[in-house]
């Protein structure tokens, strides 16, 4: 038997949350536009761990592929 319970809250840019117990495991529901800005801040504090170069990229890839087509 799932048992839910539900509330909601307000936040700065009039965001609704429910929070959703089920099972004793709690969840969030947000708003699907409120949902895509998390995802794009968090995107933009991502910082990749090396940048490559055109050319270095070319490099790397056909280094990746060739390594990938011997293991077969």
């Amino acid at each position: 038997m799932h048992n839910l319970l539900f509330s909601i809250f307000v936040y700065q840019k009039i965001t609704v949350m429910t929070h959703l117990t089920i099972e004793n495991k709690k969840y969030v529901l947000i708003p699907e536009e409120s949902y895509q800005e998390l995802q794009k801040n968090a995107a933009l504090k991502h910082h990749p761990e090396k940048t490559f170069s055109i050319n270095e990229a070319r490099a790397h890839s056909k280094k990746l592929i060739r390594k990938w087509a011997t293991e077969k």
